[in-house]
């Protein structure tokens, strides 16, 4: 009776053992409601980058810096999203909420000039997990009314 509850004890440890290996280092960690990312042509506005001020990162926002080294005059607003890099693929980021909206503006980015833009996003995503991230955001080549071309760029950040 004493080596059946022995044996059956190590066949318990093993298991439980090989399960937890198995759960976190031998399948892709893509949650299945995750979308691959639609974007497939990022920065490349030429002469404008967005970057990540890496001190500014955290949980739940962070800011970007727009460098315009351009002639033409850009334009961005309050519109953002985030996608996570997993198994060397970007994925969207679901919003933690249904119905939501950016406000309607337009930041101008002038030939020569350099801005910064806090992001808050705990509204939309909450606080998002380690990893490896980007925030996209889309910017316009603005020439004059209904004259413009859209581009959208990304810049990669860290959550540890």
């Amino acid at each position: 009776m004493k080596r059946s509850y022995v044996s059956l004890f190590y066949l318990a440890l093993t298991l439980m053992i090989f399960g937890c290996t198995n759960s976190s280092d031998n399948h892709s960690e893509t949650p299945t409601d995750w979308k691959v990312s639609s974007y497939e042509d990022v920065n490349d506005f030429a002469g404008v980058t967005m970057t990540v001020n890496a001190e500014s990162v955290s949980p739940t926002g962070l800011t970007v810096v727009f460098e315009n080294s351009s002639e033409s005059q850009a334009i961005y607003g309050d519109f953002f999203e985030l996608e996570k890099k997993i198994d060397n693929n970007w994925y969207q980021v679901p919003v933690a909420i249904d119905d939501y909206g950016f406000n309607d503006i337009g930041y101008e980015l002038n030939p020569s000039e350099t801005e910064e833009l806090t992001v808050d996003w705990e509204w939309l995503y909450e606080k998002i997990d380690s990893g490896e991230y980007r925030i996209i955001k889309d910017v316009l080549d603005f020439r004059k009314t209904a004259d413009f071309d859209k581009y959208y760029l990304a810049a990669p950040f860290t959550i540890e």
